[in-house]
């Protein structure tokens, strides 16, 4: 959500923004915006003049009654009454108005970095730069699931009967090899200087509106049925939500987190679920990296965050790129996103396997996330970071470390976590 100062001065400036995001449709709704705001600033400040004259004549009843003036006073205190009248159906009148101002605030889009490329989807994103060798092995590398059921890591049928379809269960040497990448995630943020957290995995709807845009919630989260709790679809949600209604001290910032939790999203929307692949599920564990800082710090973090999960990939030897989502792809909170894309040698291309972003102080304006400066107060800057979310990840593990006699090799840093064993066979 923006600073609605910003439409007050800058209406121009917003609208180019809707339109470099090539969402047209949603330039209306800063002229309404405006017209709404100066009825509400108008009706504000009849507001106040009129407490201020109920005040002056409660005033007078005093006197008017301590000399006698029954009559004036009784006339006084009416009129007061009437005022006091006026003043609700004012009060009435500015809560729709500020509630109607909100709901369009938040549907308008975060201004986005000046660095953010233009584009209209995903096919315009622009690939910044890549690391490792991107081979392609002489022997053929089998499908992900037929990988894992050689090593009986994976059982998508019995998933399917007890949950539906997009659920799965990991058995042995995958399960192992699931919780070890976890693991080895969680203390290679630790060493990076994050702490590390296990936050709540069902927040309160006000939390998920503070976090999200409403299109994201839609095809995104699972509600508790009865209750005002909703699963939570990444660690980040709960983890930004821990400041909900805070005033930070400025020597206090930045605070870093690596976060673990599992995941829970629909998934609706254009891609659905894979039939057998473990690509797109329904329920999934993540590591995740969260930063709360000055403003004038989210660049600086925003890069250490993603050359971060790039270097968390290059220890287990596997290729990746960095991609800049274009205007049109990045979501409406975020003001700049770079995706981490795994290679797969299989596929002979690359794909998602994180995404970086900085959202401003679009949540921190809709979850009251504020700093007590020097200056005064203002609204802290967030970000969000992947470090690792398999069971994504495991596909491009296995296929990197696939062997030509159907082994997987484990990487050296690693084999600690995997009880020293340097290969899966």
């Amino acid at each position: 959500m923006i600073d609605i100062a910003l439409i007050r001065e800058n209406a121009d400036i917003v609208k180019d923004n809707i339109r470099k995001k090539f969402q047209d449709d949603k330039i209306p709704l800063v002229d309404k915006v405006i017209h709404l705001d100066q009825e509400f600033r108008k009706l504000k400040t009849s507001g106040d003049d009129l407490r201020s004259k109920r005040n002056t004549i409660s005033k007078e009843i005093g006197a008017l009654m301590s000399c006698g003036k029954t009559e004036e006073a009784e006339l006084a205190k009416a009129e007061v009454k009437e005022i006091g009248e006026k003043i609700s159906e004012c009060k009435e009148k500015e809560d729709l108005l500020q509630k109607q101002i909100k709901e369009i605030m938040m549907i308008i889009p975060n201004i986005i970095d000046e660095t953010v490329p233009l584009g209209k989807d995903d096919s315009e994103n622009v690939e910044l730069k890549t690391y490792g060798d991107a081979v392609v092995p002489s022997f053929d590398i089998p499908y992900h699931v037929d990988i894992m059921e050689n090593l009986s890591g994976i059982d998508l049928d019995s998933g399917r009967k007890v949950s539906g379809s997009g659920f799965y269960y990991l058995t042995g040497d995958i399960a192992r090899l699931h919780s070890a990448i976890l693991s080895y995630a969680r203390d290679f943020m630790i060493d990076k200087g994050f702490t590390y957290c296990i936050p709540p995995y069902m927040i309160h709807g006000d939390v998920v509106a503070g976090v999200m845009s409403f299109s994201e919630m839609e095809n995104m989260m699972y509600k508790i049925e009865g209750e005002d709790l909703y699963l939570i679809g990444t660690s980040e949600h709960s983890m930004i939500g821990k400041f909900v209604d805070t005033i930070l001290k400025e020597k206090d910032l930045p605070q870093a987190f690596t976060s673990y939790s599992p995941c829970f999203r629909k998934e609706t929307g254009a891609h659905g679920i894979e039939e057998r692949g473990v690509y797109r599920v329904h329920q999934f564990e993540k590591q995740e990296m969260i930063v709360v800082c000055k403003p004038e710090d989210s660049k600086q973090w925003f890069e250490k965050l993603y050359q971060d999960s790039i270097e968390f990939f290059q220890t287990l030897d596997i290729p990746v790129r960095s991609l800049e989502c274009c205007s049109g792809d990045l979501a409406d909170l975020k003001t700049k996103s770079i995706d981490v894309e795994a290679w797969s040698p299989r596929q002979q291309k690359y794909f998602e396997v994180g995404s970086c972003s900085n959202l401003g102080d679009a949540q921190a304006r809709r979850l009251g996330i504020r700093v007590n400066g020097e200056s005064g107060k203002y609204f802290a800057h967030t970000l969000n970071n992947t470090v690792v979310a398999p069971p994504r990840m495991l596909i491009c593990f296995l296929e990197n470390n696939y062997q030509e006699d159907g082994a997987i090799r484990v990487p050296e840093a690693l084999r600690p976590y995997m009880g020293g064993k340097k290969a899966l066979k």
